[in-house]
């Protein structure tokens, strides 16, 4: 089953939703959950946290709410709000309290987008035109920040703990947005740098959601730190695993046209191990050759380039690192008991070696 806001509308119940899918299966994230009760538990804090997320964005000026809505239905795979679903499981999911740290984690989530198609210049987001690209960049850079706003207005509702990890979360984004336009110092190592980046721009968000998850489902303390550990490995994992696909799909697999990092010239790990490789190979000489050139523009470099990676060393390298961190995940899963929510977390890590192998 595909989580996502736009799937929700129309939805009577959860038994209404396993009746058009594959019950136990949420298949655009790689997630199984076997157990009925649990995926009703789930889909249920999924349709609240929808509802909520659409009311706390709304704003007394028309304005301000219609483009603060506009990511919100996009919809998207909302893969925050489930982990904090799932995490929840591993105390009491009926708790109030879940809803609204899910909330707060994706409003957070989506203001870094509206942030990030302005640096990007992206002209679409989820299939619909990005805001920078309706409106204005101003404007676009303005709402997220009325959405960081909600995000700590909510979290404040949940307590000082809430507070001090959403404005900790919030800070590591911004270190790892500084840190990917700023772009690795002299003696840095090129691969280190980006595996921080990822961590901070993307792992530290989902840390926080499976963190918000069993921290207000009142999950044990063990149990907490083990959710927030396997949240951000996963999280980078999950990264890694869709720079792969950038290269490796035949199809848009990925959510864009396959090639696309190298013809913006976006460093990805598989990228950067080639650029690092010291391999006397006529292809990986060639391969370092055209990507020390930049941006592939050229349709035949990008071509070429792109033919070249997908048979390098470079591109097992990172598969078997994708691989590392998923395996990574999988073991800082080991202090939680054996439930069905603690499986669906194990399919993601098998999905995510899978699905670049």
């Amino acid at each position: 089953m595909v989580i996502s806001g736009g799937e929700r509308s129309g939805v009577t119940g959860p038994g209404a939703v396993r009746s058009r899918h594959s019950a136990g299966q949420f298949g655009a994230l790689g997630l199984h959950l076997a157990d009925p009760r649990t995926e009703d538990s789930v889909l249920g804090l999924l349709e609240a946290i929808e509802a909520e997320l659409r009311g706390s964005v709304a704003s007394a000026d028309p304005f301000v709410t219609e483009a603060a809505r506009h990511l919100v239905e996009a919809g998207g795979k909302r893969f925050r709000p489930l982990l904090v679903a799932l995490a929840a499981q591993f105390g009491d999911p009926g708790r109030a309290q879940v809803v609204s740290a899910a909330v707060v984690v994706e409003l957070t989530h989506l203001a870094t987008l509206y942030h990030d198609d302005v640096m990007d210049e992206a002209p679409v987001r989820r299939g619909a035109p990005s805001a920078n690209s309706r409106w204005t960049n101003s404007v676009a850079i303005l709402v997220g920040d009325y959405l960081f706003a909600r995000a700590a207005d909510v979290a404040a509702e949940l307590g000082p703990e809430a507070v001090r990890l959403q404005a900790r979360t919030f800070a590591r984004l911004v270190h790892g947005q500084i840190a990917e336009t700023v772009g690795p110092r002299a003696g840095d190592d090129p691969v280190t740098h980006y595996l921080r980046v990822i961590a901070e721009k993307t792992g530290s968000l989902i840390a926080t959601s499976a963190h918000f998850g069993g921290l207000f489902g009142g999950a044990t303390p063990e149990h907490v730190a083990a959710l927030a550990g396997y949240g951000e490995t996963i999280g980078v994992a999950f990264q890694l695993s869709d720079d792969l696909l950038d290269i490796a799909s035949e199809s848009a697999e990925s959510g864009k046209t396959p090639g696309t990092d190298l013809r913006e010239g976006v460093p990805t790990l598989p990228v950067l191990y080639a650029l690092a490789s010291d391999d006397a190979d006529a292809a990986s000489v060639r391969l370092r050759e055209i990507l020390a050139t930049g941006p592939l523009t050229d349709d035949a470099l990008h071509a070429e380039a792109l033919g070249l990676l997908r048979e390098s060393p470079a591109l097992k390298r990172a598969r078997e690192t994708v691989r590392s961190y998923a395996e990574d995940a999988r073991t800082r899963l080991a202090p939680l008991p054996d439930v069905p929510a603690r499986r669906a977390l194990e399919s993601l890590c098998d999905h995510i070696a899978d699905r670049t192998s």
